[in-house]
């Protein structure tokens, strides 16, 4: 029983850990002082004469509330699981133990509840995801490596039951692909695939070269939220686009339509390329790449804007766009490791097959506390 009594301190304790970290980051106390500015304002005898203020004054309060009570109960959970491992251990009880790892689960449980609430907080975290890969450093492994990397992410959302639909698909001469844009729908499809932006970095036996060598190999995930056309706020000029058509290809590399439907959309001040060929016309595949392209202008400008508020704030600012975010090694040793977050696991099988929840909600959380 001494045993189980310290596993539960020591549980308490993470979970106490915990609790203070959620406090820093929902600003419970910044929380808490504009309550009192509301109900002192509420408290003017001519609150009311502005019934609009007023009411949207309500609702802020009503929010900040529940969000401060929410943060209270894990408290009082906390206190209580604390009363009662006390007990358990003073009293030599089992059934008192059992009662404490009771309340001690269901604390952990609400506070894993507030923790994913948090992981998916971001304005778009709840939206469709238009995910893209293009092979990197290491020819014809990399481009093979780009296809692996793409049946990874079609077999997590199988997994999740996500739908996905091919956008474009540009396969390699000799193996593997180009470059492939995916869309991935589900409720919080980017809110978990934002986690995989980056160079994912594979280390392997080559099965393409003779020598059967070592071969490190690289491919370059983006990941963007899929959002309406009246959500985007960015105005493109007619003049800075370079706009292609040609054959779509399907895997294999054949032409699945004689006349040149597929589109290519080259938007010139920033260099970004974006080809559609999912659409059964060119007008179709046009439109659709435009409204790619403006999702892309759209993050490009709010990951800017994010990173000049996180600078006046003093805060450290990463160069995200092309960070190695995670090693794959299969030789001579196996191995999965994020680089950001230290997590890893040693089935690479799994992984490649899809199972990546373990490192998405590994860096979730480490977004929280950062």
């Amino acid at each position: 029983m001494l045993e189980v009594l310290t596993s539960l301190k020591d549980r308490l304790a993470d979970a106490q850990a915990r609790i203070a970290d959620l406090r820093s980051v929902f600003e419970i106390a910044a929380k808490e002082r504009r309550i009192r500015e509301i109900e002192a304002l509420t408290s003017d005898a001519n609150f009311w004469n502005d019934p609009v203020r007023a009411q949207a004054l309500m609702r802020e309060m009503a929010t900040l509330k529940a969000s401060v009570d929410a943060h209270e109960q894990l408290l009082q959970r906390a206190s209580d699981a604390a009363v009662m491992i006390e007990l358990a251990d003073e009293s030599g009880d089992e059934t008192a133990a059992r009662d404490a790892e009771h309340e001690v689960r269901v604390l952990e449980a609400a506070l894993e509840r507030a923790e994913r609430a948090l992981m998916f907080s971001g304005k778009y975290d709840h939206a469709d995801a238009i995910l893209t890969i293009q092979p990197g450093a290491g020819g014809v492994d990399a481009q093979d490596w780009a296809e692996m990397l793409y049946r990874m992410y079609l077999r997590w959302a199988e997994r999740h039951g996500f739908k996905t639909s091919e956008i474009d698909y540009t396969p390699a001469e000799v193996a593997g692909i180009k470059n492939v844009t995916l869309q991935i729908s589900g409720d919080c499809a980017y809110g978990y695939l934002r986690s995989e932006r980056g160079v994912h970095r594979l280390v392997r036996l080559s099965p393409f070269n003779a020598g059967n060598t070592r071969e490190t190999s690289f491919a370059r995930v983006d990941v963007y939220p899929d959002i309406q056309d009246n959500d985007i706020h960015i105005e493109i000029h007619p003049n800075d686009l370079e706009i292609d058509t040609y054959r779509s290809q399907g895997a294999g590399g054949q032409n699945v339509q004689k006349n040149e439907s597929a589109v290519r959309i080259k938007h010139i001040p920033t260099g970004i390329v974006v080809t559609c060929q999912d659409q059964r016309s060119q007008m179709q595949n046009r439109e659709r790449a435009m409204h790619i392209l403006k999702v892309r202008l759209q993050e490009l400008e709010e990951r800017r804007r994010e990173a000049e508020l996180r600078q006046l704030r003093g805060e450290h600012v990463d160069a995200e766009f092309g960070n190695q975010i995670r090693n794959y090694v299969l030789h001579p040793y196996r191995l999965v490791k994020d680089t950001r977050t230290g997590y890893e696991t040693s089935q690479i099988e799994e992984v490649l097959d899809g199972d990546l929840d373990a490192f998405m909600e590994a860096y979730l959380k480490s977004r929280i506390t950062s």
